[in-house]
């Protein structure tokens, strides 16, 4: 009897529809026009930013038609003559070796020290003033670099022999310019590693750096190559440094030591409205710039299947 009565107060009748088998729940019919709304704006960004991308080629390709009519293929891939490419694109490589010789280490370093050893208070203070140097304008420093970095440091502390301009100031402080690049997104890469690898591997004995070394930055080499590519890209794209520093002459030289003109520095001192709109020195900037669009664009593709090959999924 007292089973009975505790049964029928604790548990009460039984909903309706008990016993029956659940009925899958079609969220598809029902109507949500606010999220259709948010589709539609994600779309139509999708699509202006595609757009962006085939109006610039169609803006590049044309006068790079009228160029190629006028300049033999041959007179463009050269190492001399008026209009040769090959010092442009052999000093503009030069200056971006340099500048990741400079921030490859020194923004993996502050990356592996952010996310291994930083406490979250020092991480909170040194990362902002990292990435400060971000929003440094590339104008100043350019000026950095001639008025500092080539006759204070270069021929004054270490001296070195070089001229006004040259590729080593201009590499120099552009490595210093792409450091928050390169350390900002490899220290997401690295903190984004599950705890657990860590744990294991202190577990096994092995210490902080063994473990950091060892495991942690393996497991997010797919982050860490995707932000060297990255800085690499805006070392290559950057125009004011290589402007001011570097110098404006063509010279397919070996030695940073000597002044030599990168493709940016050449489409930003040439295009000063000194040439008429549709002559072939006109035109030379677009092909000077589609070549670049192309030579960023490999880098990129490179990088996503960098990207894809090492991607680690936990």
């Amino acid at each position: 009897m007292s089973t009975g009565t505790t049964g029928s107060i604790g548990a009460g009748p039984p909903p309706v529809g008990a016993g029956r088998p659940a009925q899958p729940v079609n969220l598809r019919a029902r109507s949500r026009p606010g999220e259709t709304a948010i589709k539609g704006v994600l779309l139509l960004s999708a699509l202006v930013s595609v757009a962006i991308t085939v109006g610039i080629l169609g803006a590049l390709i044309q006068p790079v038609i009228g160029f190629f009519e006028e300049v033999p293929l041959g007179d463009f891939f050269t190492t001399e003559g008026k209009y040769a490419v090959l010092p442009l694109v052999g000093a503009t490589f030069m200056v971006t070796a340099i500048a990741l010789a400079v921030a490859v280490p020194l923004g993996l370093g502050a990356a592996m020290y952010l996310s291994e050893y930083a406490s979250p208070r020092m991480r909170r203070s040194l990362k902002p003033a990292v990435e400060l140097l971000a929003g440094v304008p590339s104008v100043v420093y350019g000026f950095f670099a001639i008025s500092f970095v080539t006759p204070t440091l270069l021929q004054g502390l270490l001296n070195i022999d070089v001229g006004f301009t040259n590729a080593l100031s201009a590499g120099l402080v552009l490595g210093v310019m792409i450091i928050p690049t390169i350390a900002s997104l490899a220290e997401d890469a690295l903190s984004a590693v599950p705890q657990a690898l860590r744990h294991g591997s202190l577990a096994l004995g092995a210490n902080r750096m063994q473990t950091t070394l060892r495991v942690v930055l393996p497991a997010a080499l797919s982050g860490v190559a995707a932000a060297i590519v990255l800085g690499m890209s805006r070392a290559v794209g950057e125009t004011m440094i290589v402007a001011l520093a570097a110098g404006a002459q063509r010279n397919l030289s070996l030695d940073p030591r000597e002044g030599m003109q990168t493709m940016t520095g050449f489409i930003a001192q040439t295009a000063q409205g000194e040439n008429p709109v549709g002559s072939t020195s006109y035109n030379t900037l677009f092909a000077v710039g589609l070549l670049l669009f192309v030579i960023t664009l490999v880098i990129n593709v490179v990088s996503i299947s960098i990207v894809r090959r090492f991607r680690q999924v936990y």
